[in-house]
């Protein structure tokens, strides 16, 4: 027997970023959106704590105890006393260091393969608190669809939104920390205000409002990702010239999104990043999607 979940990767259609806090962490205002860019996590019985990785980029993938598959897998079998004896498969398609949250993605499905595959019934405050102990973008991987993000990121608020949107994300040749990204967003502001969510980008996803949206994104950990990537800016050119409504980085990089008016519009804005040379790959994906889910 075994059991496969899948999840969805995320844009950050806003992220206001407050000053650093003495836990070290950055108070949020943190708008996800979930895209269908989707890992697959497979868990099957085994004798002990065992993690495989296929697809692109899978080498750059930890397989061991450090991947959050693995402290998915070790937090849930603690909680119910039970040894983690899983086998974990992740089938990544969600690019990998890439600030669309592939990690989180993998503890999250990790995390309810597990649970489906054990039967402990956890509820599902119990997995978000699971979730939330593992990574900042971890509880959004389960839940999904669209919420704002604060605290850290790790306490939502689920969001309604009235429409598709249309997404091209462009995958940066090379990676980027996220620790060092905010390290150098602190550096470059030192005098953070507090963050708060913005309400025509609430406003705009309610009414699924693409045009409306557009005027609104924005993230607050884009400069730093420049500053230490400087390449991006070409990226995020090649794609507004291409007709695309918006670009960002997406989270803290180096993937960066761009908002298409439609479907076809999307198709236009890829095939045109992929022809720049500025970027590895062009992926098309709509959004909301959903959270983690067994398949």
């Amino acid at each position: 027997m075994s059991v496969t979940v899948r999840v969805p990767a995320k844009v950050n259609v806003q992220l206001a970023v407050g000053p650093a806090r003495p836990d070290g962490f950055h108070d949020l205002a943190n708008v996800f959106l979930a895209v269908g860019l989707y890992d697959e996590v497979t868990a099957t019985p085994a004798d002990e704590l065992r993690i495989t990785c296929s697809g692109p980029d899978a080498a750059q993938v930890p397989l061991d105890r450090t991947n959050l598959a693995a402290r998915a897998a070790l937090a849930l079998a603690e909680r119910y006393g039970r040894p983690a004896d899983v086998h974990l498969h992740i089938a990544k398609d969600i690019p990998v260091a890439g600030g669309m949250a592939g990690g989180s993605a993998d503890g999250a499905g990790a995390l309810l393969a597990c649970d489906a595959l054990w039967g402990t019934g956890a509820s599902r405050q119990e997995l978000l608190d699971i979730c939330a102990e593992l990574g900042s973008d971890v509880p959004f991987s389960l839940v999904g669809g669209a919420a704002l993000g604060t605290g850290r990121g790790e306490k939502l608020q689920e969001l309604p939104v009235g429409g598709a949107f249309h997404w091209v994300f462009a995958v940066a040749d090379g990676g980027l920390s996220t620790p060092a990204v905010y390290r150098e967003f602190d550096r470059l502001t030192p005098d953070a205000p507090a963050p708060e969510a913005s309400p025509a980008l609430l406003a705009a996803l309610r009414a699924g409002d693409p045009v409306a949206l557009a005027g609104t994104v924005s993230n607050d950990l884009q400069p730093a990702a420049l500053s230490l990537f400087p390449a991006l800016a070409d990226t995020l050119k090649a794609g507004t010239e291409a007709g695309a409504l918006a670009a960002l980085v997406s989270g803290s990089g180096p993937t960066t999104a761009f908002l298409a008016e439609d479907a076809e519009a999307a198709e236009r804005v890829a095939t045109a990043l992929r022809a720049s040379g500025t970027c590895r790959a062009a992926r098309p994906a709509s959004s909301p999607a959903p959270g983690a889910t067994v398949v």
